[in-house]
């Protein structure tokens, strides 16, 4: 068992090091950014990743889930969250209006019975 000043110490190591690891990314965006190809990647990337996700997520719920629920729901919260990014270019505002949108058209026949 930690005595006080033992667990403090350990409190602290881990601090600096969360911090440190944080950190990291920050000071080698900035290292690297210096590389044409690093910032290329930067423009590209993030969208190809979301689209990948999507693509997967889309594809898994027509496999295991469609027969349940049907496609709609996903199909109009994916569509609210285009719209909704489209319009505010606000994303925590465009994913939380999709994900509220498909909790609720998933589970609208418990919540409004």
């Amino acid at each position: 068992m930690l005595g006080g000043w033992q667990a403090l110490a350990a409190i602290v190591v881990m601090a600096l090091i969360t911090f440190a690891l944080r950190a990291l990314p920050f000071v080698a965006a900035g290292l690297l950014n210096r590389f044409r190809a690093i910032r290329t990647l930067g423009r590209f990337l993030p969208p190809a990743i979301l689209g990948l996700l999507l693509i997967h997520t889309m594809v898994g719920f027509i496999q295991n889930d469609a027969s349940t629920v049907g496609a709609w729901p996903s199909l109009a919260a994916l569509a609210v969250t285009v719209v909704v990014q489209l319009a505010s270019r606000h994303a925590l505002l465009s994913i939380l209006a999709g994900t509220g949108l498909y909790v609720v058209l998933r589970n609208a026949s418990v919540l409004f019975q």
